[in-house]
């Protein structure tokens, strides 16, 4: 027994530290959990992997004769009460040429509804060479019951792209995007504001 309890402040010590290093390691992997969604998304942005484009500042101020073709492709998620389509349904554009294009989305629901648009290119290997300097995928958009809105896309396609070998067979490259439904306080807020004003006006 006096041998026991000798060992009782080793053994609570052991367990102590044993309890130390599994909350450590469960806390860790819960911040690697949240951090691993952003995490991704920039590997994605910095590399082009799974096609997704770049954003830039400003035009390209280099344009090559060699031209590629760019289409659109317009997509909607089911729980999104919205119709959306590309005015264009494709453009031709020299390497490094800004083009600008539009997207319409409209609303078949009985209030305010809001979407958050996701996009990519193909093949995935352009990604790192389609840049946006403008574009609606970047924040959410709010649509009134029965309107209509345009949606503008400003880009080019990298002149850099040129130099690369494993983008010499590259003639087209789509540009997708789907619309996700959405929720938030700007869209509480637009719902309230349009009932106090159906009610205001009867």
């Amino acid at each position: 027994m006096a041998e026991m309890a000798e060992l009782d402040p080793k053994v609570r010590r052991r367990n102590r530290l044993f309890m130390t290093t599994l909350c450590g390691v469960a806390f860790s992997m819960g911040v690697l959990a949240f951090a691993s969604s952003p995490l991704y998304r920039l590997f994605c942005q910095v590399t082009g992997y799974g096609g997704t484009t770049q954003v830039a500042d400003s035009v390209s101020d280099k344009v090559l004769d060699r031209t590629v073709r760019v289409r659109f492709v317009a997509n909607t998620d089911a729980e999104l009460p919205w119709t959306f389509k590309a005015e264009q349904t494709e453009v031709e554009v020299k390497l490094g040429e800004p083009a600008l294009i539009y997207f319409q989305a409209t609303s078949t629901a009985k209030e305010p509804t809001a979407g958050q648009a996701v996009y990519n290119v193909t093949p995935d290997k352009v990604g790192l060479y389609f840049s946006k300097v403008q574009c609606f995928c970047f924040t959410e958009q709010i649509i009134q019951p029965g309107e209509t809105v345009e949606f503008p896309v400003y880009f080019y396609v990298d002149a850099a792209m040129d130099a690369q070998p494993n983008l010499s067979d590259v003639r087209t490259i789509t540009l997708s995007y789907t619309f996700y439904s959405q929720r938030s306080k700007a869209l509480e807020n637009a719902v309230a504001a349009y009932y106090r004003a159906a009610e205001k006006n009867g």
